[in-house]
């Protein structure tokens, strides 16, 4: 129990989450007032007071001699739509890396029909993405563009997006997916973006390759498969020691455990694939502390190509991602079944194209 909130606000949270989740489904009763006194340990004061609010919100109705029961008006939408036009997007960041060409792109589509956009971040955050969901719901949002919170693991959340499959609002996904789930998505071709990156280095003689992977995101487990095909392919040998891995949890501690990982293991190694811009440009300033010349003694490539590639001071090898042309198509996939489309794609991967940098040097033997 939440010692932060007062006790009747703790009450309104967890039978909203349970109504907005289906757990609570409307015309449903909910547990009585006794039983809520008994499970939160409150006066009948503080239940009824908790049962006022989520009524006044819509969310129960109450009848005299009989009980209290969940609404259908919580989620009233006239025509199956909310009075303003509104799309729901959910990222796990707002202000980094590549998530504003991103938001650029799903604003820019959906100003063309005069859509709102109701934007949330969870930080890749579960709980924060069970909040962001809830507000959606509560909202009611007439369609969702998703990035999902730590693809790669189980998601805890999935009954809210049944819930939005159930009222039949439209619900995209970009970058990612819930593997579990059978939602249409929007992604870059992960696979061969690691894949490319990592034969750009053997096409430069490279055949001693690290990797530092991000684990518990699904572009992650797949990027980390396009350079086991590479190495597979040119039978190069894979050594799980030359493998850096961090997730979300962990990547405060990335410059610490890079200079750790780079001291250990750069005799056994002449290059590194990145998990993506972000990550190459924290081992150029590791390499820096370390004096590790980069390419000389080190080279690397990221992946992504943002904006903190472009404005870097060394010249990142890198590969392309749609950002803004991703966005804007999960849109415009989101306004065209709003319209009534049918026949519309459950999967559109885009193909990630070589930008050359300075951080690559060639040792090839003529």
């Amino acid at each position: 129990m939440d010692c932060m909130k007062p006790k009747y606000q703790i009450i309104i949270d967890d039978i909203k989450s349970n109504i907005l989740s289906g757990t609570h489904k409307a015309g449903e009763q909910i547990p009585s007032e006794a039983a809520l006194q008994h499970t939160y340990k409150v006066s009948r004061q503080t239940v009824r007071k908790a049962i006022l609010a989520l009524a006044n919100e819509g969310f129960l109705r109450s009848e005299k001699g009989s009980g209290t029961y969940v609404s259908n008006q919580y989620r009233s939408r006239p025509n199956g739509k909310s009075a303003n036009r509104t799309i729901g997007v959910i990222t796990t960041y707002i202000s980094d890396y590549i998530f504003p060409s991103i938001i650029r792109g799903i604003e820019s589509r959906l100003n063309e029909d005069s859509y709102s956009l109701l934007l949330a971040s969870t930080n890749n955050d579960v709980t924060q993405e069970k909040k962001a969901l809830e507000t959606m719901l509560s909202n009611g949002v007439d369609g969702l563009i998703v990035e999902p919170t730590r693809s790669n693991r189980y998601n805890p959340n999935i009954a809210y997006y049944l819930m939005f499959q159930e009222q039949e609002i439209p619900l995209v996904m970009i970058n990612a997916y819930y593997e579990e789930m059978d939602v249409p998505f929007f992604c870059l071709d992960d696979v061969q973006s690691s894949y490319l990156a990592t034969n750009e280095l053997i096409a430069n003689g490279h055949t001693r390759i690290g990797l530092i992977a991000k684990m518990d995101d699904l572009q992650g487990k797949y990027r980390m498969k396009g350079f086991i095909k590479a190495l597979g392919e040119a039978k190069l040998p894979f050594d799980p020691e030359h493998v850096l891995s961090f997730d979300t949890a962990t990547k405060p501690n990335l410059s610490a455990n890079l200079e750790t990982f780079l001291s250990d293991h750069l005799h056994e190694l002449t290059a590194l694939v990145c998990y993506n811009d972000e990550v190459g440009l924290e081992v150029v300033h590791v390499c820096r502390r370390l004096e590790i010349a980069i390419p000389a003694e080190l080279s690397i490539i990221a992946q992504d190509n943002s904006y903190i590639a472009k404005n870097a001071n060394i010249q990142l090898a890198t590969l392309t991602h749609p950002q803004e042309q991703m966005g804007r198509d999960a849109a415009d996939w989101i306004i065209k079944r709003l319209q009534g489309k049918k026949d519309l794609p459950t999967s559109t991967y885009y193909e990630p194209v070589l930008i050359e940098g300075e951080t690559i040097q060639s040792i090839r033997t003529e």
